[in-house]
């Protein structure tokens, strides 16, 4: 286990099962970006500088979504699975292949609605597509976790993990 998000962060096949989809979610994930984007800012397909990078971008590595992806699984089993983590599955199928199905609905779910907000689009894009080398992604890594505190309304912290986000 990576981190614990919470006291009863414990169901371990879950996270594997998260682990093991995390490459082909983070590649789902950027190409849902570039469409969402195409789509949304040059409709008309209008060839400039921008839409010409997007369009050709063919990476494949997305270290720098790595941490945004770890707290995605956090917060999908605090959601989804914080008050028991262990449960009888009578379906017949095996738990990890369960959870790996339950993750990619969710995890795909929420990809089409951060896709709402221009903020997670721009940095989703600047971490991927126009990431130049002499970079540090810090910036729009803080957007990314500023966007799941506003989302969810949960805060991640760094000693605690996952806690409700209060309103001062």
């Amino acid at each position: 286990m990576l981190r614990k998000f919470f006291p009863r962060d414990k169901n371990y096949i879950l996270e594997q099962a998260q682990l093991s989809l995390e490459s082909s979610l983070l590649q789902h994930l950027v190409d849902f970006v570039k469409v969402e984007y195409l789509l949304n800012y040059n409709p008309l397909g209008i060839s400039d500088a921008a839409s010409d990078r997007i369009q050709h971008h063919t990476g494949t590595e997305y270290i720098q979504l790595h941490e945004f992806y770890l707290n995605l699984a956090g917060v999908f089993r605090y959601k989804y699975y914080g008050d028991n983590q262990l449960e009888f599955i009578f379906d017949g199928r095996d738990p990890f292949e369960r959870y790996t199905d339950e993750w990619q609905t969710v995890f795909k779910q929420w990809i089409k609605e951060f896709c709402k907000h221009e903020n997670f689009i721009k940095a989703v894009l600047e971490l991927t597509v126009f990431y130049p080398e002499d970079y540090t992604p810090q910036m729009a890594g803080l957007r990314l976790s500023n966007f799941i505190t506003k989302f969810f309304d949960l805060k991640i912290d760094g000693q605690k993990g996952i806690v409700k986000h209060k309103v001062a």
